[in-house]
């Protein structure tokens, strides 16, 4: 089957990708590797937001940009970003002896921008089949309607350990799990090379 891929960049790194040595993770070998043969990737779509650095973390822009073009090379892939925001707020101390102030750091508009090209590519005919890499509960109405009003396949790849329950009871046509072994066998190589030169897999992430 003619088969699009929309990946939930941020639930894909939060569920099986961080504090690994997978991170240099080629979204096209993994589709392959997963899905077994079984069908013709015509697209893949990756929604993410560009990360801001932090005291303890200040070079996290560049890996990410780094990463991201390395996807690039991917000729039938695609970026699509929402934002990050960032606010102060005073939140309850774990103690419950007073409140503390904080920086609340939200990712905005990903699972809609998912949801929208989801719905959009599926009623343009884009695909006979749709996968979605991701455990997101917030995607389960567009997934149903896929499944029940456009009458398409859809199915989802799992990054977390656990299944979320909403998504469970749709349920989608195949729901399957990225494992280590999937992720071990679809690495980009350390170096790539790209239109602007070089680019190099992030040392912290060897």
């Amino acid at each position: 089957m003619r088969t699009n891929i929309y990946v939930d960049g941020f639930n894909l790194y939060y569920g099986c990708l961080r504090r690994t040595v997978y991170r240099w993770l080629d979204l096209g070998a993994l589709c392959r590797t997963v899905l077994q043969g079984h069908h013709v990737i015509g697209r893949i779509r990756y929604f993410t937001a560009h990360a801001k650095a932090t005291v303890s973390n200040p070079d996290l822009p560049v890996r990410q940009q780094a990463y991201i073009r390395a996807l690039k090379t991917i000729p039938n892939l695609s970026v699509h970003l929402g934002s990050f925001q960032s606010n102060k707020c005073r939140r309850p101390r774990a103690d419950g002896t007073g409140l503390v102030e904080v920086i609340d750091t939200k990712e905005k508009g990903s699972d809609v921008n998912l949801a929208s090209y989801l719905l959009l590519d599926g009623f343009k005919n884009d695909y006979e089949a749709a996968v979605v890499v991701s455990n997101d509960s917030d995607l389960t109405e567009p997934i149903r309607l896929v499944r029940h009003e456009l009458k398409l396949v859809i199915g989802i790849l799992n990054p977390h350990a656990t299944h979320a329950y909403e998504l469970k009871k749709i349920p989608p046509k195949f729901h399957l799990k990225i494992t280590a072994i999937h992720l071990a066998a679809s690495q980009f190589p350390d170096v790539l090379n790209d239109a602007n030169g070089t680019i190099t897999k992030p040392a912290r992430w060897r």
